[in-house]
């Protein structure tokens, strides 16, 4: 029997007050390395949220719902944070989706020099807060 090519969700984290085109850029990094590595994905399209990221409840349900429609496909689901990102929005989209499948939270780094009010991520802070909100809403615990 052959082996299945591993499909992916991806949320691509965002926080309105942190640069967009963070979340622009670690979107298209995820989906490059990801592709790379032979895996595909599943995620929403820049035409369907601000940078195909997800930040608002309406989007986290868009996500979600995206997620539900291939749930036969995903071996898993990454959340990835080019920037801080909005814990509420990730929590939400994985409580909706349902899934019961592994989830993977990455933080982007900073680049040190380039800590400025325009390219300033603060996603390893940003990764505490969707881990521990998600954990306590939607991670199963075993």
């Amino acid at each position: 029997m052959p082996n299945k090519k591993m499909t992916m969700g991806v949320i691509v984290g965002n926080r309105g007050f942190f640069p967009d085109q963070l979340a622009k850029s670690g979107r298209e990094e995820m989906m490059r390395a990801l592709a790379e590595a032979g895996i595909d994905c599943v995620v929403l399209g820049p035409e369907e949220s601000k940078h195909g990221a997800v930040e608002t409840h309406e989007e986290a349900k868009r996500c979600a719902a995206l997620f539900q429609k291939n749930r036969e496909r995903l071996d898993g689901v990454i959340v990835t944070l080019p920037n801080f990102g909005d814990e509420r929005a990730i929590a939400d989209t994985l409580r909706l989706a349902r899934l019961d499948i592994p989830v993977l939270v990455q933080a982007t780094p900073d680049i040190p020099g380039k800590m400025t009010i325009a390219s300033r991520r603060d996603s390893f802070c940003g990764k505490c807060r969707p881990a521990t909100t998600s954990g306590s809403t939607v991670f199963p615990t075993r």
